[in-house]
């Protein structure tokens, strides 16, 4: 009979720190390699030289060299030390709004669990949909795109979905690392990536793109309103909603699929848990007040971030959050730091023109190809280089208007190619962990590594992709007859 060998714990780690050693030099060798590589014609030397970092240091996140704090930090010291951008422009980031917005939700979200709330929200959804994993998925998905229209900005969405999910997750016992349901744990919380993904494409008030989208559209002579928007997206992103959690299901594959007597057993947590105590008050009412101004900021011009503020204010005033509770969320702090350090260097990307030079470069090689194939791939490529970018609007601002032109120019149908980029723009913030500041709360959540957010991102985005060129292409030129 054979017996299992247990590996050597000491063989192991070195093989892993070989491992790590490689993938730093071939990070060191591609940085060092576009360095020193002549900038393209047209293109200024420093926009190449900033590629060249920012690639550098999402390639080693990618390859497993270093952590993505560590390779955007380098980046950034690289960047200012070598003149390639200027300091006050490298730390721009840090005063930005949606990335302040991004760490007081976390907070926030964190007193929803620690006052009991969190708890009992999640027993609720247990009891309601947790015969299955797979109804669990879709009842996060149902749950986005029912408050999606209140919310212009998919950031301050994923603040009120994301302490709902993480609810879900503990209540069915789920815990980061935990042994048996870690894969549970992935698939609640990258169901919640997924849908923040197509729901913000299904309304045109759910994502401030949309509609600045739209703007930029009008010059082509396309009017967008809000029926016509909700029209043309209601069969691709139905359609994507319907099969997406399914996908994502079998993709994840989590432990636990059936769960018959969870229902039960959480209606019992339920009534032990017993009526709303003084601290869940507390932090429902701070909640559902934020949720309430966030809904209304467009129409009374309130900034969501101060929003965000006033209710972490409240929290503490109460006694619900403490300093000690601040002092606790080191990955708060770590997810500021990289997210506003990638956050300025994309910006300073595009305001260097490397972005714009890019899209024209690979939309005019499309001259001779017929309209349907040209505008095909010029969707593909408009959703890939959403790699090189940390915002959805800053993607749009600079490629949205030029991949259109050239569509036109071309002969692809006005109505149809502008919905399906202004549906990726949407859909394609997914493919990686800083493809959306919404993505965020859910990447720290402890159940997803580096890893599976490149790798599920990169599998959502193909798998919408797919649904919107097949299902929604037919519609939107069906519709814009």
């Amino acid at each position: 009979m054979s017996q299992a060998v247990e590996a050597d714990p000491v063989t192991t780690a070195a093989s892993r720190d070989r491992k790590t050693l490689i993938a730093r030099a071939v990070t060191l060798l591609l940085a060092l390699g576009l360095w020193f590589c002549p900038a393209p014609a047209g293109l200024q030397v420093d926009a190449w030289h900033l590629f060249a970092l920012f690639a550098a240091a999402i390639a080693a996140v990618v390859i497993g060299a270093f952590p993505i704090l560590t390779s955007s930090v380098l980046a950034l010291a690289a960047a200012v030390l070598t003149g390639t951008i200027a300091a006050e422009d490298a730390y721009s980031g840090f005063g930005n709004g949606t990335i302040l917005l991004i760490v007081v939700a976390f907070l926030v979200a964190r007193a929803v669990v620690k006052c009991g709330l969190g708890e009992r929200l999640g027993q609720l959804a247990v009891s309601l949909f947790g015969r299955s994993t797979l109804g669990l998925g879709y009842s996060v998905f149902l749950v986005d795109a029912v408050i999606a229209p209140a919310f212009p900005s998919n950031t301050a969405r994923s603040g009120v979905l994301f302490p709902l999910v993480l609810s879900v997750a503990e209540a069915a016992g789920v815990r980061p690392g935990s042994e048996g349901r870690q894969r549970l744990g992935s698939f609640l919380m990258f169901c919640g990536i997924a849908s923040l993904t197509v729901s913000s494409g299904l309304w045109f008030t759910a994502m401030a793109a949309n509609p600045l989208g739209a703007e930029i559209a009008k010059g082509y002579g396309l009017e967008i309103s809000f029926g016509s928007w909700l029209v043309a997206s209601s069969v691709p992103t139905l359609a994507a909603m319907a099969l997406l959690p399914y996908f994502l299901y079998k993709v994840v594959g989590p432990e636990v699929t059936a769960t018959p007597e969870a229902p039960r057993a959480a209606r019992a947590a339920l009534q032990a848990m017993g009526p709303l105590r003084t601290a869940e008050k507390i932090v429902a009412a701070t909640f559902v007040g934020m949720v309430v101004l966030w809904g209304a900021a467009a129409h009374l011009g309130l900034d969501s971030t101060a929003i965000a503020f006033l209710g972490l204010g409240a929290l503490l005033a109460s006694g619900v959050l403490t300093l000690g509770d601040i002092a606790k969320e080191g990955d708060v702090l770590a997810t500021f730091i990289w997210f506003a350090v990638l956050f300025a260097m994309s910006g300073q990307l595009n305001k260097l023109g490397f972005m714009g030079y890019l899209g024209e470069r690979l939309a005019g090689r499309l001259g001779g190809l017929s309209p349907l194939v040209a505008g095909i791939a010029l969707v593909v490529a408009y959703v890939l280089l959403h790699y090189l970018f940390v915002s959805q609007t800053a993607h749009l601002l600079a490629l949205f208007g030029v991949f259109l032109d050239v569509g036109v120019k071309l002969g692809v149908p006005v109505a149809p190619f502008a919905f399906l980029l202004l549906f990726a723009t949407n859909f394609f913030s997914a493919n990686t962990p800083q493809g959306s500041s919404a993505n965020l709360l859910f990447a720290g959540s402890g159940f997803l590594s580096q890893g599976d957010l490149y790798r599920l991102g990169a599998l959502t985005t193909a798998f919408n992709l797919a649904i919107y060129l097949l299902v929604g292409t037919p519609w939107l030129v069906l519709v814009s007859r």
